[in-house]
Order: structure tokens, then C-alpha cells, then sequence
């Protein structure tokens, strides 16, 4: 039975992949980028079902295209170009993934969170925090959002605040819970606070022009495309009352629709104080940790002008091989952030060649093109719509914000009586909250899904859950409040 259970989970993505391209290809679309969709319609399946591990489904999907490169990734005027040659342009495409610096970020978080762990310095953080609100877990949930709100106007990277400060310690919670990844005691506490950590950081991302550097590259865009300049309180005050209603609601509706097992814990908090005297004093490996997290946050929240958030990352693990806070040989045999980065790597090459097989620029112009003859308040809510589900497609808020705010809003030029700023600062807003809805959709997306606490069917569907609300919330709170305060 088994065996037949993992047959009909692989069985799928092929399946589908077939029935997509033998379809024809729908009008102004290649047959080339038809070809890839396909594809990568089937990985995104795969990954759903999990046939197989998620860095092995991303790698079969990106040799699978570059194997049939000439016939999926490039169209007769690139074939045709004097000197081209289609092994080698296939090839650069299959490894770019493994040089774009969110997932050499994402992967850094990892070496944080090893960092924590073996100086003990993540689990006497964890007890000072359960020794504070570990009353219940509840609380927990809130104090996990809180410390990221509290981070998010000052660090533009969410996946450095999620995967240097944030994940590096809550991964110690659960274990003070006997709450353990990859086993079924995961969901006595360790599946809730994962969650609320990612659904948490996908609100701040939103909150602030500068929670998120996407948003400062959005702002960018929309300044090139259309000449209209968005400023930091403008975005904050015309997302403050559903930034407000999502931040209070987030814990929440987790604790509803993904409630942990463990619901109250006075015991524990003095369990904690207990063992938070065990432990004694700060040990000097700890507050080396402590320096070169600091320093690293320092850097994230003020340095981005002169050194890469990943850069940063980087340089805090080699200074954490020559203080001997880790050991090469510890790094190398972290099999979760190795995996982790290949599945992402994967990821961020399969969704970028939707954007280069000119599917993207597609499917924004075909949905856009819909809405012509339609009030301006129907429009701007449906193009809105578009923008927010078509993240499903992407790997990078960066790489989605590249290809479609420019389009929207030359469609958006073209529709009478349409507020042109205010739409600008809608889509803008909508690039953090869209972070939930995947495994890919944001750089900490793939922390938290590694961490073992967060199958994959559970995040897929809480995605969905938790994407609706966040676009309902901002659809009939934000877009009503931000035409009251521009009067």
C-alpha cells in the first residue's frame, strides 16, 4: 500500500505536465513558454504531494529544462543569434539559482541558528522568554510576532531578521516543550510558533517601506515607471489599520485553525527559572555569539549602503569559524541547510524562467486586458487580485515586483479615472503579505519550512488560508481607509 501511495503522488506531476503540454498553447503565448509551464506546473505539484524531497523535485525540474532547453527556454530569434549556443545558455540558467544571494542568506540563517545551539546562548534565550510569558502558549505566539515587529523598520531584509535573529531562537521553544521536528510531537508547539513566525514577519514586511527590500525596490520602480514618488509615512499611515488588525489577528488564527496540543504551561515558567539557574552564568563562548549577532544586526540595519545583507551574513560565520563558535566539519554535515538551499536554488532558476520565457509578462497582460470596460474601483480591485495570486509563480518578491509593477501600471495608465498613485501604494503594500501563500514565496518562507516543524500539505494550506485574509483584510480595510485619508 505504500508503494502505491508514493506511485500515485509521483504519477501526478507527470501526469499533469503531460496533459498541460499536450494542450495548445493559448493565444500570444510561444509554444516554448507553454513547454515550461508545463514543467514547472509539475514541480509545484510534486512539491504539494511530495513524491520526493523538495531539493531533488526542484533539481529534476530545472535539468528536466535544461536537458530541453531548446525547446522550452528559448524561442526561435534567440536560437537564431549568431553564436548562440543553447548547452551553454541552458546551463548558466540551471546554476543562477545557486547564485542569488537570498539563498546564500537563507542558508547563512541555518549557520546562525547552529551558532545558537552550540554555545547554549538559543536556549537560555528561550528560557528567559518562557520564563517571561511561557504562562501560555498563546503568549508565546505574541511574543514571537512582537520581536519581529520590533525589528522590522530598521532591518529592510526579512530573511536576515527572520533567519539571523528571529528563527535562531524560537527553533529552542519547542524543545524546552519536549516538541520535536519531524515527529509527531511537532504540533504540541513547534507548528504553531513556526507558523506564527512567517505569517508574523509576512505582516511587518508590509507595515514599513523599509521592512522588506522589496518594498524599496517597488518604490524604485513605480518612481521610474510613472514619475510618482512614495514616502515612508504615507506607506505607514496608509497601512496602519490593517497592518494593526493582521498583527493582532495572526496569533490568533493560528492558535484557531493550527492550535498547538500544549495550551497553558504555568509549570513550565518555573521549570524554566530552574533550569536558567542551572545553567549559571553567561559563559564567554555566549557573548562572543552575542557580539557577532549584534554586530551583524548592525550592519543589516545600517549598513546596507555599504555591505550586502548576505555579505554580512557571510562574514558573521567566518567570524564564527575563527572564534571557534562552530566547526567547519559542523557546517559541512548540516544536512538541512545544504538540502534547503539546493530546493531554494532550484526554485529561484524554475520561477525566474517564467519571467524569461515571457509566460509572466503573459499572463499579467491577458488578466489586465480583462478588466477594459470596467469601473475604476473594479479594476483597481481585480488588478490587485492578479498581483497577489500571481505570486503563486514566483520564488523572490524582488524578482515578482521586477516583472509586473511596471505592467500593472502602464495597464493601470490606461484606465480612466483610475487613482494612479494610490494604486501604486496598493501594489507596493501587497508584496509583503503575499509571503505567505508558499514554501518559496519569501526568503524566510524556506527557513521555517525547514525547520521540520511545517509539512508540506499543512504549509500549502494555511498559505491559502492565511493569503485570503491577509488580501481580504487589506481589500475591504486598507482600500476604503486609504481613499478617506487622501480626501
Amino acid at each position: 500500500m505504500t508503494w502505491i501511495f508514493r506511485s500515485w503522488r509521483a504519477s501526478v506531476p507527470v501526469a499533469l505536465t503531460g496533459v498541460i503540454a499536450g494542450l495548445p498553447p493559448p493565444a500570444g503565448l510561444p509554444i516554448h513558454a507553454w513547454y515550461f509551464f508545463a514543467i514547472f506546473a509539475g514541480v509545484i505539484a510534486a512539491l504539494v504531494l511530495e513524491p520526493l524531497p523538495g531539493g531533488a523535485v526542484g533539481l529534476i525540474g530545472v535539468v528536466l529544462v535544461g536537458v530541453l532547453a531548446r525547446w522550452t527556454l528559448f524561442g526561435p530569434a534567440e536560437l537564431a543569434q549568431p553564436g548562440f549556443r543553447v548547452e551553454t545558455a541552458a546551463l548558466t540558467w540551471a546554476l543562477s539559482g545557486f547564485s542569488n544571494a537570498t539563498v546564500w542568506l537563507i542558508f547563512s540563517a541555518f549557520m546562525f541558528a547552529l551558532g545558537y545551539d552550540k554555545t547554549g546562548l538559543g536556549r537560555r534565550l528561550a528560557l528567559l522568554l518562557v520564563r517571561k510569558m511561557g504562562g501560555h502558549t498563546l503568549t508565546l505566539g505574541y511574543a514571537v510576532a512582537l520581536a519581529d515587529l520590533l525589528l522590522a523598520p530598521f532591518t529592510p531584509s526579512n530573511t536576515a531578521r527572520s533567519g539571523g535573529t528571529i528563527y535562531p531562537l524560537i527553533r529552542h521553544l519547542p524543545l524546552l516543550y519536549d516538541s520535536r521536528p519531524n515527529d509527531p510531537s511537532a504540533r504540541r508547539l513547534g507548528s504553531y510558533l513556526m507558523w506564527v513566525a512567517i505569517a508574523a514577519t509576512s505582516v511587518t514586511s508590509s507595515m514599513f517601506l523599509t521592512g522588506l527590500a522589496s518594498n524599496l525596490l517597488a518604490v524604485e520602480l513605480v518612481k521610474k515607471t510613472s514619475g510618482i514618488t512614495l514616502e515612508w509615512t504615507t506607506w505607514f499611515v496608509g497601512f496602519l489599520p490593517v497592518g494593526v488588525l493582521l498583527f493582532a489577528l495572526t496569533p490568533l488564527l493560528a492558535w484557531w485553525l493550527y492550535p498547538p496540543e500544549m495550551k497553558s504551561g504555568g509549570a513550565v515558567r518555573a521549570w524554566a527559572r530552574s533550569e536558567l539557574a542551572k545553567l549559571g552564568p553567561v559563559a564567554g563562548r555566549e557573548i562572543v555569539l552575542a557580539v557577532i549577532v549584534g554586530l551583524a544586526l548592525v550592519l543589516w540595519i545600517a549598513g546596507g549602503s555599504i555591505i550586502h545583507a548576505t555579505l554580512v551574513a557571510l562574514l558573521a560565520i567566518g567570524l564564527m569559524l575563527l572564534c571557534r563558535i562552530v566547526q567547519w566539519s559542523e557546517i559541512v554535515a548540516y544536512q538541512t541547510a545544504w538540502s534547503t538551499l539546493a530546493w531554494f536554488a532550484t526554485l529561484v532558476a524554475m520561477a525566474d524562467g517564467l519571467g524569461r520565457v515571457g509566460f509572466v509578462k503573459w499572463f499579467a497582460e491577458n488578466a489586465a486586458g480583462r478588466l477594459g470596460g470596467v469601473s475604476p474601483a473594479v479594476a483597481t480591485v481585480g488588478l490587485l487580485v492578479v498581483f497577489f495570486t500571481s505570486h503563486y509563480l514566483f520564488a523572490s518578491t524582488t524578482a515578482h515586483a521586477t516583472a509586473l509593477i511596471p505592467v500593472l501600471l502602464l495597464v493601470a495608465q490606461g484606465i480612466p479615472g483610475l487613482d494612479l498613485p494610490q494604486f501604486a501604494l496598493q501594489l507596493c503594500m501587497l508584496l509583503g503579505l503575499m509571503g505567505i501563500l508558499t514554501p518559496y514565496a519569501t526568503g524566510p518562507s524556506p527557513i521555517y519550512y525547514g525547520s521540520g516543524y511545517l509539512p508540506a500539505r499543512d504549509y500549502w494550506r494555511l498559505g491559502a488560508i492565511f493569503g485570503a485574509v491577509n488580501l481580504a483584510v487589506f481589500l475591504l480595510v486598507g482600500l476604503p481607509w486609504m481613499r478617506w485619508v487622501s480626501g
